[in-house]
């Protein structure tokens, strides 16, 4: 048992999990959200190719560019083809991002590229992997952190510096890196198909800065974010931030194409104050055949993380128990389908918990079984 890692879970599921369920406890219906929002999510697996071109014609009509992309390497070359040679780039968290090796990819260009997340931040300066999908810096102590920071950072600060202070000290480094962005590239909570609109769930700010301080924003995410309307996404919204444990979250951002204005006579004109170019980047990387095969209730997963603080076996193994940003239950499934990796399901010791607090009702103990025959059959 690694003592750090021991100390930093216990710390993450005592300030969690108790919040979790006061949240869902005291707000009811959120869970009614939650199973309607399943059913939304079944329709668009069942109906992928028509949901994939309303949110094409969506993206376009609001005055954005829309890009599908079958793999990892198609998505890096459609971000070359946008950004050109443009170097100063900032990203907010998030999963398909380390998928591809986003940042990896440009960072070796010569590109300046900086994670804005504060998690992520730490991860990206410790030459590190996220070791959750909502807190990828959970495997650190504030200890830890403040070490990290006097290393490559802030001489100021150190193990012993208050959290407030570490805070404070990256944020000014980031607004630096703000300022100085050709691009913004994020990720996707929810993407509706009837407006083409990416929302975005955030409690630091850094999302807000990323999509409209850079003259060009970038949304990466899965065909599996797609849902039916613009209702859904908020939705969908909602119960993440909830079963994450962060209700209300702090903003929900609506990205639906470039900055506009209509301030002239009520016509509107695009681009004003915000950015030029809004892209959006659906990326495949393996969904579609999910969708066809008995692993298709994984797609239904809306990264809450939940899961993660009812698992004795990511208790015990930490970002080990998946491929990383994939770990955890969840990220057993998503492993298997993004990485075709079978071997880190004979990890899971079947306690049955992710199942029972997974707010898309994933049966993810029976589909860990599946997937455990894979590589053992």
């Amino acid at each position: 048992m690694d003592y750090e890692w021991d100390v930093a879970i216990n710390k993450a599921i005592v300030n969690n999990a108790p919040k979790v369920e006061k949240i869902l406890r005291e707000n009811p219906y959120i869970n009614n959200l939650a199973a309607d929002l399943r059913e939304k999510k079944l329709d668009v697996l069942n109906n992928i190719d028509k949901y994939i071109k309303q949110t094409e014609e969506s993206v376009l009509r609001s005055g954005g560019s829309f890009h599908l992309a079958r793999d990892s390497n198609d998505a890096i070359d459609i971000v070359r083809k946008i950004i050109g040679d443009k170097k100063n780039i900032v990203l907010s968290k998030s999963n398909v991002l380390y998928e591809i090796k986003l940042r990896e990819t440009l960072a070796s260009e010569g590109r300046d590229i900086w994670e804005t997340d504060l998690g992520e931040y730490l991860v990206q300066i410790n030459n590190d992997m996220p070791s959750h999908l909502i807190a990828p810096a959970i495997h650190l102590t504030k200890e830890k952190v403040g070490k990290i920071l006097n290393e490559n950072l802030d001489k100021s600060i150190d193990e012993n510096s208050k959290t407030e202070d570490m805070v404070h000290s990256v944020r000014e480094f980031l607004m630096k890196k703000y300022l100085a962005a050709d691009v913004g590239i994020t990720g996707a909570n929810a993407v509706s198909a009837d407006s083409g609109s990416v929302i975005l769930v955030e409690n630091e700010g850094n999302i807000r800065i990323d999509t409209v301080l850079p003259g060009i924003h970038i949304a990466i995410t899965g065909i599996d974010k797609i849902v039916p309307t613009l209702k859904d996404a908020f939705n969908e919204a909602i119960v993440q931030a909830a079963n994450a444990g962060f209700y209300p979250p702090t903003y929900i951002n609506v990205s639906s194409g470039p900055s506009s204005t209509g301030d002239i006579e009520l016509k509107k004109v695009t681009p004003a104050t915000g950015p030029r170019e809004f892209h959006l980047i659906l990326v495949d990387n393996g969904r579609s055949d999910a969708i066809k095969s008995d692993l298709m209730e994984s797609l239904l997963c809306i990264r809450c993380g939940r899961c993660y603080f009812s698992c004795p076996a990511y208790r015990l193994y930490g970002k080990d128990f998946g491929t990383s940003p994939y770990t955890g239950p969840t990220g057993i499934m998503w492993s298997a389908i993004i990485f075709k990796e079978y071997d880190k399901s004979e990890m899971c010791m079947h306690s049955g918990g992710c199942g029972e607090v997974c707010p898309m009702k994933i049966p993810i103990p029976k589909i860990i079984e599946k997937i455990k025959f894979r590589y053992t059959g």
